[in-house]
């Protein structure tokens, strides 16, 4: 698959096999994102792995009891109350693998250097033929102090993107190309 081709068709998966990623493939897509860009070339980012099913469903659990405890002060929550609610439902759709992006404390960009390292994770694996989906529901979840501490993150990082990583369940359906909203060309 060429460039053009993997960034036009990569899409967010919520449909996996189950199929565990091996640890080869996972190290390549965590390499693939230490090649994005940063500012000053800082490379703020470091990564966390969780393959474990147990602590996947037991964190899917977590998640959800944590949304739907914030409805209130949080309205635009509310439309996912009946989804959050669901025993079945898994926020990380089964993917098998939880690939986590933190930023290193290293200046005023470190986050959104770690969104372009995501960026990179994310097309690599659409070019190995897996899927990828960035769960933001678990992102608060994953920056609580306790869960840094039970994961060994320093409480220094940040949380940037929990990304789902795993085969598809079924080829994606093509999507037409999406237009830019071009504000100004001067």
């Amino acid at each position: 698959m060429d460039f053009k081709e993997t960034l036009y068709s990569r899409r967010s998966v919520r449909k996996y096999t189950g199929q565990l990623v091996d640890k080869k493939i996972i190290e390549e897509l965590c390499t693939a994102a230490a090649q994005a860009p940063s500012a000053t070339n800082s490379q703020p980012w470091c990564f966390g792995v969780i393959q474990n099913q147990n602590l996947l469903s037991a964190y899917s659990q977590q998640v959800k009891a944590l949304l739907i405890g914030k409805m209130e002060e949080l309205p635009s929550l509310q439309k996912y109350h009946a989804l959050l609610a669901r025993d079945d439902y898994d926020i990380f759709y089964g993917a098998g693998t939880l690939l986590l992006v933190y930023a290193k404390p290293a200046g005023p960009f470190a986050v959104t250097d770690c969104c372009l390292a995501a960026q990179n994770v994310m097309l690599a694996a659409h070019s190995l033929g897996l899927g990828t989906c960035w769960i933001g529901f678990a992102q608060e979840f994953l920056q609580q102090p306790y869960i840094k501490q039970e994961l060994g993150i320093p409480e220094t990082h940040v949380m940037v993107a929990p990304l789902i990583v795993g085969y598809p369940a079924s080829e994606q359906e093509p999507v037409a190309k999406r237009a830019p909203e071009i504000l100004f060309w001067k």
